[in-house]
């Protein structure tokens, strides 16, 4: 039989049990289905997590308080980060950093009829710079004004119209309270999106003494200084000398645990990586069950249509169709079942990955080498269970296939 003839008929006997064909397959495109939008899930979550790290920047290291040991007891025991502490960074490291102190907290803002409750980030100018941000109105606050504790105001992108319902060009110049302390709005960022735990879209940033000493209430306490160095190349020498300096600061011995935390993006990146890693895994496994429980049900239909098709396999060979050919035709009819059954499971998964994306809101991505891996297997299984009932197809005597009832 010719190779076009041999795929002919093995289409044809799929065409003539289409709904058998369908309920064999239903395995494998529940398997793959399942395993592209839970990929896809992954792949969308990681690639928004890695955006957030890249506005983070890969070139900052974020210095914050870390725990002390009392009696064999860990705690925060007191241990705190100063504006001080930000002060040596930047007069100790000889130009290696720029740096920007951070404290928070969470206020009520008030202009005219509309309030809202925001984050309060008190800093100092450089942190704009560390973080690249732009404006689409005014101005940055200046050294100037932080020394001078002005009650000087940028806003988050969407503060302007959605919480205090005024267009950016009419809010600059005026007067919104913070904590009930009047401040005069001087500029809006330009949009950035969320940055790890941090939205800046929705926070207001003042200079850093006036948040201690007229909104705070004296709490000298930082929740975080940010370091940037000018490339990521930097990062191993910056982290050696925040660590030096800031253990001379707190009096920490060589040697000892210090009472600070510095971490990097970068870390942040690759340990997301590895979690990410680890899920992959799992799906992968969940996946290897799914397809093998759909091959082990093709397996058993291709044995059923072998054993009600036994007289045309004889008849096939007693017209002169080699065992070859016979093997091939089974293979062929195994192999569609598993293809069609992984592509219909990928439109079933991207269509699912979709459906996520719209009721959930989060992020999802179909990746090319996902659909490839799927289609892929899918053809595997296939012709890994299609091999057992084929061979047993092209082994039928054909006097005995033929006497067969």
């Amino acid at each position: 039989m010719l190779i076009k003839e041999i795929i002919l008929v093995a289409l044809a006997a799929i065409r003539a049990n289409a709904m058998r064909s369908f309920l064999t397959t239903l395995g494998i495109i529940i398997g793959v289905g399942a395993v592209i939008a839970m990929v896809s899930l992954g792949e969308g979550a990681q690639r928004s997590v890695e955006a957030q790290i890249e506005r983070m920047g890969t070139n900052v290291l974020t210095i914050r308080a870390g725990q002390s040991t009392f009696g064999g007891v860990r705690g925060d025991g007191g241990v705190t980060l100063s504006v001080e502490d930000a002060e040596a960074l930047r007069t100790g490291s000889a130009g290696l950093l720029t740096l920007a102190p951070e404290v928070t907290s969470r206020q009520q803002v008030t202009y005219l009829r509309w309030n809202s409750s925001n984050d309060i980030v008190g800093t100092w100018p450089e942190y704009f710079d560390i973080y690249e941000n732009s404006l689409i109105a005014g101005r940055f606050f200046d050294e100037g004004e932080v020394q001078g504790r002005r009650r000087v105001a940028v806003l988050g992108y969407t503060i302007p119209e959605e919480d205090l319902g005024t267009p950016v060009p009419l809010l600059i110049g005026k007067t919104v309270q913070i904590g009930g302390q009047p401040f005069e709005v001087i500029g809006v960022l330009g949009q950035k999106g969320e940055m790890g735990r941090s939205r800046p879209d929705e926070s207001i940033y003042i200079p850093v003494s006036t948040a201690i000493y007229r909104v705070f209430g004296g709490r000298d306490r930082l929740s975080a200084i940010y370091a940037a160095t000018a490339t990521p190349d930097e990062i191993d020498q910056a982290f050696a000398e925040i660590d030096r300096i800031l253990r001379r600061e707190h009096r920490i011995q060589p040697g000892a645990e210090a009472d600070f935390n510095i971490s990097n993006a970068a870390d942040l990146l690759a340990s997301f990586a590895e979690t990410n890693q680890v899920f992959g895994y799992l799906l992968a496994g969940i996946a290897g069950v799914s397809l093998l429980v759909g091959g082990i049900g093709i397996m058993n239909i291709m044995l059923v249509s072998v054993t009600e098709r036994t007289r045309e396999i004889g008849v096939r060979k007693a017209m002169g169709a080699t065992r070859k050919a016979i093997l091939f035709q089974f293979l062929i009819e195994a192999l569609v079942l598993c293809i069609l059954g992984g592509i219909l499971g990928v439109a079933v998964g991207w269509g699912g990955a979709q459906v996520i994306t719209q009721l959930a809101q989060w992020d999802t991505a179909v990746s090319t080498m996902a659909v490839v891996m799927a289609l892929g297997f899918s053809a595997g299984i296939g012709l890994f269970f299609g091999i057992w009932p084929a061979q047993r197809a092209a082994k039928l005597d054909p006097i005995d296939a033929l006497r067969y009832e």
